[in-house]
């Protein structure tokens, strides 16, 4: 499923394409997407680079790849057809691996996975997915979480926004209930600054038909480079460089089972 660089994606999407259009051609350079307002897995830095864990990971695959890769920001909305336009390679971005989205592109195998979760105002009287009922819920749109709510949720009122950023604010400011998130994007948003006005009330069981079998990297459907993405995710789990990767952000084994 997070941006003060989503008003420059149209622009670097067009300044981008004509070099994503090589770079299939010699299988050594390679563009890739991603929607950099969903700290820690990608955001950008005050110096106005993208950064988070999704990055260093698509930084450690290219090295073992050979490649020399570069980063775009975009609109989550637009990414998939941004992707089938060739407008860039992959999508790095949290995607998850769902039968929806497998109809419109290839995934490699997955790079993590986490299940969905609840935040509530610190002061909420909410205490458990029962008191959710006639509350309402906000959502990134276009997101596995939004089609939780909507099919887990249906008793509460989801409220869609184009960004993380956006619901956040609003939960803050008691326009909304609640939100639904990754519970790695929700936790740490929660331990910031930003996010002190509210709290974790649950994670939520994963449905597999929805929330799929973990984020991984999309590419055009028939791509070979999928195969050299899985061997290479394969390599950084034996190699150890995943694990450093991960603990450099999370305390726990995000890769899931």
């Amino acid at each position: 499923m997070l941006n003060p660089t989503r008003i420059f994606a149209a622009a670097s999407i067009a300044a981008m394409s004509l070099f994503a259009g090589s770079a299939m051609a010699d299988g050594e350079k390679y563009v890739i997407g991603t929607d950099s307002t969903y700290p820690p897995f990608e955001f950008v830095d005050a110096s106005g680079t993208i950064q988070g864990f999704d990055i260093d990971i698509t930084k450690a695959l290219c090295a073992e790849m050979k490649a020399e890769c570069s980063f775009v920001s975009t609109d989550w909305d637009g990414i998939i057809p941004a992707l089938n336009a060739k407008k860039f390679d992959m999508i790095v971005s949290s995607m998850s691996i769902t039968p929806e989205r497998l109809k419109l592109v290839d995934f490699s195998n997955k790079y993590y996975n986490t299940p969905p979760a609840i935040a509530v105002p610190k002061d909420s009287t909410i205490s458990d997915v029962a008191g959710l009922k006639g509350k309402v819920i906000g959502a990134q749109t276009s997101t596995t979480h939004a089609n939780y709510a909507e099919k887990h949720l249906a008793d509460t009122e989801l409220k869609l926004y184009p960004t993380a950023d956006e619901y956040k604010l609003d939960v803050a400011s008691g326009r909304v209930d609640a939100v639904i998130d990754d519970v790695v994007v929700l936790s740490e948003w929660v331990k910031s600054d930003a996010g002190a006005c509210c709290k974790i009330l649950t994670t939520l069981p994963v449905d597999k038909e929805i929330n799929g079998n973990g984020a991984g990297i999309a590419i055009r459907q028939g791509d070979p480079l999928r195969e050299k993405l899985n061997t290479a995710i394969a390599a950084i789990r034996a190699s150890g460089e995943y694990k450093k990767i991960q603990d450099k952000y999370f305390d726990f084994d995000v890769y899931g089972e």
